[in-house]
């Protein structure tokens, strides 16, 4: 029987390093990713055929395999964490901006009124009516888009970007079961960990915005933050 324990206390300070190497990755991959995704899905707003060609593209853009896109990029951008970066950026697009347009699209009609009867520009609507209101949406499509990121950054390590791949690809190849179950299950925790995050703000946005929710672990920690 494999000894995940014996594994996990031998390879600790490996398994953090990597862990943090991850979380890095994953990060900065989001971070490029929520400026580009949020920026299109507003910019198609005001055009619904640039809309369709867009939600096509980023649609198209989720078909195409992690390692081929990985073996197209190199040429451009090398070996490492450069092409595995544009390649999470590129998988993200697709909740991200398919999520801001839809919750931007969505706000209701009277609300947007009452704003251009103010006197609002297009731009003022946007800013003080619009994205508030469509922030719980906009936030699902980001707890979408960081759970691609995290498991498509693992496969990143098979062109030496690191992270957490790296111990995955070396338990396969050494037929170290333990390697992999652990490492494994340190990649799970990570993503349930930032898709925790995000659906705690997402539901957070929802109370602002006066919408119901549903009771769960996320709600309880949020009326232990609110009250």
């Amino acid at each position: 029987m494999p000894d995940y324990i014996g594994f996990l206390i031998d390879r600790w300070g490996e398994l953090v390093q990597l862990t943090v190497q991850h979380a890095e990755i994953v990060l900065t991959s989001m971070a490029i990713a929520i400026v580009i995704g949020i920026s299109l899905g507003t910019l198609i707003t005001f055009d619904d055929r640039a809309a369709s060609v867009v939600l096509w593209l980023a649609g198209i853009s989720m078909t195409v395999p992690s390692i081929a896109l990985f073996g197209l990029l190199i040429p451009v951008l090398g070996i490492g964490s450069p092409p595995v970066i544009f390649a999470l950026v590129l998988y993200s697009q697709l909740p991200l901006v398919r999520n801001t347009y839809i919750g931007l699209t969505e706000v209701d009609d009277a609300a947007v009124e009452v704003g251009r009867g103010m006197g609002m520009t297009r731009w003022e609507r946007l800013r003080y009516i619009q994205i508030p209101n469509a922030l719980p949406v906009i936030m699902a499509g980001l707890r979408n888009a960081v759970i691609i990121i995290v498991g498509v950054a693992a496969i990143g390590a098979f062109i030496g970007a690191g992270g957490l791949g790296d111990f995955i690809f070396q338990g396969i190849r050494k037929r170290d079961v333990a390697m992999i179950v652990v490492t494994t299950a340190f990649l799970s925790a990570m993503a349930l960990v930032f898709d925790y995050g995000f659906g705690v703000l997402e539901q957070l946005f929802r109370l602002r915005n006066g919408e119901d929710i549903e009771r769960s672990i996320v709600t309880d920690t949020i009326w232990k933050v609110v009250t």
